[in-house]
């Protein structure tokens, strides 16, 4: 379960954005995920409970928004969206692609509390 490794580093992420502010929690976490990180929600919430216990973000939700993604060929330009098993480009077909979003894991943004 990869997730678990993901919500340890987002929160060694959120306490760093905390220090500073004393008492603070983190009702929030909002990310964006790109698809290609293969991240199930249900899992990445399991895994961000287990972990913030006893933690300013302890009870805190996460809000996963799902970015598709989205190539470039480098052979011809094109742009498209490739399927997760394909990165076959719709124009020339090669495979020869940069990825340019649906590959990141990104933290929008927290609501915190006193």
């Amino acid at each position: 379960m990869h997730e678990m490794s993901i919500a340890t580093s987002l929160l060694d992420e959120v306490l760093a954005a905390l220090s500073g502010h004393d008492g603070a929690r983190v009702d929030l976490v909002e990310l964006e995920v790109g698809s290609l990180r293969l991240i199930v929600p249900e899992a990445m919430d399991l895994a961000w409970r287990s972990l913030t216990v006893g933690t300013p973000a302890a009870g805190s939700a996460l809000k996963i928004t799902e970015i598709e993604p989205f190539a470039r060929c480098r052979v011809c330009g094109c742009e498209y969206r490739p399927e997760l098993i394909s990165f076959l480009c719709p124009k020339c077909g090669k495979a020869d692609v940069d990825i340019l979003s649906g590959n990141d894991i990104i933290l929008k943004s927290l609501v915190c509390g006193e």
